[in-house]
């Protein structure tokens, strides 16, 4: 057992100062050159996962099929919702919970796409409920229908949050 302790401290003492040698000897035009290597080949990376998500939502939401929805909050609405659910010809589709990071994104006029999914062609209906605060402090919760027909091509629906109890709709959906 000591002996095999022995022979790798030997070698590694006698490997040690080679080792340091080779690397004095490189230059910083060398370690320059390496770190150009090493971005070119994260861009490419980076490139590369981009146009493999293109392909893997074209793959999985074919364009006759595709239905995208996307939620904004309207001018001074003054809320803040909790959370999102939408059903889609009464199937539950997706909940979302809101972040503080979230809210204050969609505040400023932020825009997100809460679902991207398959339909087949023909007449559907969303139906989405939405709860969180008013400025004032208040709770609300409101639920949105709407009918919409699907074609050949993509449909993007919007979902537009705006004040709860004013005479009009608290939530907008149409076209987007």
């Amino acid at each position: 057992m000591w002996s095999v302790i022995r022979s790798v401290l030997v070698t590694v003492l006698l490997i040690a100062p080679l080792a340091s040698s080779q690397a004095q000897e490189l230059s910083n035009d060398d370690i320059r050159s390496l770190d150009d290597h090493v971005q070119d080949a994260k861009s490419a990376a980076l490139s590369i996962a981009a146009e493999l998500k293109m392909l893997e939502e074209q793959l999985l939401y074919p364009s006759s099929t595709q239905v995208s929805i996307y939620l904004s909050i309207t001018g001074q609405a003054g809320m803040q919702p909790s959370a999102v659910a939408i059903q889609i010809n009464g199937e539950p589709t997706t909940n979302h919970i809101y972040d503080a990071k979230e809210l204050e994104a969609l505040q400023k006029g932020g825009v997100q796409k809460l679902y991207v999914g398959n339909l087949t062609e023909g007449r559907h209906e969303l139906r989405v409920t939405v709860t969180g605060t008013l400025g004032d402090g208040a709770d609300f919760a409101e639920t949105g229908q709407h009918v919409f027909m699907k074609d050949v091509e993509p449909k993007e629906l919007s979902i537009r949050l705006a004040r709860p109890g004013n005479e009009s709709n608290a939530i907008l959906i149409g076209d987007r």
